[in-house]
């Protein structure tokens, strides 16, 4: 399988191309890492609130322990304590709720803004990629040798600027149909560095 161009200039840009989309995919994944601990500093008072009624809770049931001693009356002012702490756990269990919620949002966020650009440019090349190898593949399995030139030489005549046909002779479809060997090969060569490869030797 040719993965890059043989033509220096060719495989100059795919390596360059190559690079380049790997420096934006690391560039977006660096933007995703940083969105999403800008926003998971939304946790901050999401543990604040945590830290906050976890302790005012754990004072109250503290105070409950101690005044539910006192005789007589100590399980009936336990009550307002038991109760009081149990509104701490709410507002604790608020706080863990506050983190979790910026969390996924930090996630999202971070994915969202990494994965779409990260997508497009890794799609278009793909198929940039994929086509180059299908066709140089395609044209390999074809040109075995010089003798197989023929072909590549009639879709030059077919594709090839006319511009460039004319550099290569004054009147190249007639070389062609008398199969003049440097023509040919000459046309050959024009289609094949078009596909970013090279011509076989004689």
């Amino acid at each position: 399988m040719i993965l890059y161009a043989q033509t220096p200039w060719r495989r100059t840009v795919q390596v360059v191309a190559d690079l380049l989309v790997i420096g934006w995919v690391v560039l977006w994944v660096r933007a995703g890492q940083w969105v999403h601990e800008v926003v998971g500093r939304l946790a901050a008072p999401g543990r604040t609130l945590e830290a906050a009624g976890s302790s005012l809770s754990d004072s109250l049931d503290s105070a409950g322990d101690t005044v539910a001693r006192v005789p007589l009356v100590g399980d009936d002012v336990r009550a307002p304590f038991t109760a009081a702490g149990g509104a701490a756990d709410s507002i604790a269990d608020a706080g863990v709720e506050v983190q979790e919620g910026a969390h996924q949002i930090a996630l999202l966020l971070g994915l969202t803004i990494s994965a779409i650009p990260i997508l497009l440019v890794v799609a278009v090349w793909l198929i940039t990629r994929a086509r180059f190898v299908s066709r140089a593949r395609a044209a390999t399995r074809i040109l075995d040798s010089a003798a197989d030139l023929d072909l590549f030489a009639l879709r030059a005549l077919a594709s090839q600027p006319v511009r460039a046909l004319a550099r290569v002779s004054d009147d190249p479809a007639d070389a062609w149909r008398r199969r003049d060997p440097e023509v040919v090969r000459a046309l050959a060569a024009l289609e094949l560095h078009a596909l970013g490869l090279r011509a076989p030797s004689t």
